[in-house]
Formats: C-alpha cells, structure tokens, sequence
C-alpha cells in the first residue's frame, strides 16, 4: 500500500472546507462562483480536486462565505506542505475520483430524512431507494455530515467545534442495506465535517448494486444539541424522483418551521410548499416533500423554538 501524498490530502482538506461552508452558507456551486467573480466550473474543479487551490481564491473564499478565516488556514496549511515536500518530489498529478463506479449513473426513487429531537440530542435517519441505471456495479455511497452550532458566526462556531468536534463514537453511525448492515470508511474527518463512504459488504460478504437493480439502504447517527444547530439542510448531488423531510419535536417546546430553496440559478426563496404540521401523543412534526427537485437544489429546514426551557 504506497503512502499517501501529503500535497494530496492537504488539498483535499482544502477542497473539503471549501464544501463544508458553502453547504452552511446554502450556496450552490454556481452561486458561489458568481459572488467570486470566478466561472462556476472553476469551482467544480476546485472541490472535485482537479486544480489546486490558489491563494486568491482562499482569501475571496473566505471573505464570500463569512468563514472566519478558516479557508485561508486551510490554504496556508496546503502552501505550507507544498513548499515542504517540493524539494523531496516532484507535484504529483491529481487523480480525478470516481465517486461510485466508472460508468455507473445512480437513481434515487425515493430520499426520506427523518430528524428526532428528545429535548437534549438529534437522531438523523436517512433512507432511500438506489437504482443503478449505468453499466458497473456499485460498490459504495458516500453520505455527508455537516453542523453549524451559530449560523453567521463563522469565528464562534470554528472555536466552538475546535473545543468541542464532532466524534464518531457520539454519532454512533450506523447503516444497513434491507437488513443487511453495511461498512462504513471514512473519506473526510473535521471537527463539523465528515465525508463517509457506505460500503455494500460486511464480515458476511458483499451485494453490490449490479446494473439494472435497485436497493434500500439506511443509516442513521446522533448528534447533541449543543453541537447540530437549528437547521438541516438536504442537497440533491444525484437526480432523485421523489425527497421528503420530517422534523419531530417535543410540542411543548412549541416549535415553528419555515424552509428555503437554493438552485443554480437562484438565491435563496422559500419553499413552494408549506411543511405540513401535525400533533399527537407529546409531539408535532413537519413534513415536506417535493418531487423531481432539480439537480443541485438545496433545500433548507429552519426552526425556533418559542418555549426552548420546557421539558
């Protein structure tokens, strides 16, 4: 197994802070790269690692996305490693990731969060249905974990997760393929960032997603009060039929919802529909849903709670 190349991951850390803001921020792509003055593909290529990082765009990086200096850390940590181990080799070609298989094209018929809160801790539930419409098989998903403690405080949250990260004994990830439970590996490890590939395969054996087929997989993880945040946002990266959210809240904490949509070619604007309220045993939820959301939309759940003390 050769070694990892340090240029390469510290990039790849780059990439992954860049990713992680403009998710918080509700940006997509294209939306970001117009706030920059940069060509959206530039962008693309920026996170998916086929350019390497500039300090330009670092410092215009963070100014857009009110990060609190935290993508310009990144980038003097990248320019640190690179001038280090410019002596030792020469730059290496970056390698352009596959994010299922060569030659496959995934289908989401169906994408349904569920988000519990107990008064004290979140607990996310995701399910869907994937069906493989391309020619290779699947052999992996790679699922997202993100949280913003104090949306618009970059400085406060950055300090708030650096004295307290997000761990994965906490999370307490867990998932399964129709009752088979599958492997987890992790692709990225930040304090209020993880990129999590699920594998199709356990101690028992592997079932990939062959061609043709479709499966249900679900996974779900923990997150405490103090760390998630009063929003949850779901971004469409793959074409998906039918997306659904619902919140469940303790009714005495008497919460309210609102929600906005993100495109490419859009700002913020709030959901065409209402989330849907309903209340029994101690409890209100809010459900959403939409069909055929765009590619790229991104779709956010916000919430206050108008009597947060209550038990």
């Amino acid at each position: 197994m050769t070694e990892a190349d340090p240029v390469e991951q510290a990039a790849e850390a780059f990439a992954a802070e860049i990713s992680y803001w403009r998710e918080v921020r509700g940006l997509s792509m294209r939306g970001l790269a117009q706030k920059m003055g940069f060509d959206p593909s530039y962008v693309s290529h920026i996170e998916s690692g086929r350019h390497r990082p500039t300090e330009e765009f670092a410092r215009l990086a963070d100014e857009v996305l009110n990060a609190g200096k935290a993508i310009r850390r990144r980038w003097t940590e990248f320019d640190s490693v690179r001038i280090r181990t410019r002596p030792q080799q020469p730059p290496a070609p970056r390698r352009t990731e596959q994010p299922y298989a060569s030659g496959s094209a995934l289908v989401v018929e169906h994408d349904e969060a569920r988000l519990h809160f107990d008064g004290s801790a979140y607990r996310l539930t995701m399910r869907r249905r994937l069906r493989n419409t391309g020619v290779e098989p699947i052999t992996r998903y790679l699922i997202r974990i993100s949280v913003d403690r104090y949306p618009g405080e970059p400085e406060r949250s950055n300090a708030h997760y650096r004295e307290h990260p997000l761990t994965w004994d906490e999370l307490a990830l867990a998932a399964e393929c129709e009752g088979e439970a599958m492997r987890w590996q992790a692709k990225h490890d930040r304090d209020a960032f993880k990129e999590v590939w699920l594998l199709f395969e356990n101690e028992d054996g592997r079932f990939p997603l062959y061609p043709g087929d479709a499966t249900w997989i679900e996974y779900a993880y923990s997150v405490t009060e103090d760390k998630w945040g009063h929003w949850f946002q779901r971004a469409v990266r793959l074409p998906t039929e039918h997306l659904l959210v619902r919140l469940d809240f303790p009714a005495n904490f008497d919460p309210v919802v609102w929600g906005t949509e993100t495109s490419m070619t859009a700002e913020a604007v709030p959901l065409r529909t209402a989330p849907e309220r309903r209340e029994a045993d101690g409890r209100r939820t809010f459900t959403w849903s939409t069909d055929d959301p765009a590619l790229h939309a991104r779709f956010r759940l916000e919430w206050r709670f108008r009597n947060p003390h209550q038990q």
